[in-house]
């Protein structure tokens, strides 16, 4: 008897939650994260040690990992524009479009907040909460968009779609919704 209200007590606590988080992808140890760790760039001898800079006290080094600007120059960017601030030259034309009407500068507040609250309005329940499972595409399930009914509705009007699979893939000639399970990710604990 002591073992299902213990039971009950726990799935009533559980349901009670006020946790926002929708994605559960935490394995709930604490344990260090092995991907947090990153090696030293090997030490190297300069050419010439008078054109060293002179050493700043919590500063950055030579030898500090840098795993942005390393990852930028694999894919063959320019790791400088990492440090850029401001608006670029290439941007500069969208931006102001995109600002003509005028625009809020506190919009990312605004919609952090209300995210928050459509968060906390579709919180995970309590045999979700006991199970650990992720409610994220059910919670924002109602703002995502189909992609398979806008195909069907531009379509028609002659827009070239090149991400769209052509007529006549399917058995019956017409594009094939995927099943829910092939449209969902699933992320895994482990």
């Amino acid at each position: 008897m002591r073992a299902i209200a213990l039971t009950m007590t726990m799935l009533l606590l559980a349901a009670c939650s006020s946790d926002p988080h929708l994605m559960n992808t935490n394995s709930g140890s604490s344990s260090p994260d092995e991907f947090s760790i990153l090696p030293t760039k090997p030490l190297q001898m300069p050419a010439d040690l008078n054109v060293l800079p002179p050493p700043t006290p919590g500063g950055a080094n030579i030898t500090d990992p840098t795993p942005q600007a390393d990852a930028v120059v694999a894919l063959g960017g320019n790791p400088g524009q990492l440090s850029a601030q401001g608006i670029g030259a290439a941007d500069g034309a969208l931006i102001a479009y995109a600002s003509r009407l005028g625009r809020d500068p506190g919009i990312r507040q605004t919609t952090a907040q209300e995210d928050l609250k459509w968060r906390s309005r579709h919180s995970r329940r309590a045999l979700e909460v006991l199970a650990r499972t992720n409610v994220y595409y059910r919670a924002y399930d109602p703002m995502t968009l189909d992609s398979w009914s806008e195909l069907e509705r531009w379509r028609p009007t002659g827009v070239q779609l090149p991400a769209a699979p052509p007529r006549g893939m399917g058995g019956n000639g017409k594009v094939q919704a995927p099943r829910v399970v092939d449209r969902v990710p699933i992320l895994s604990e482990d």
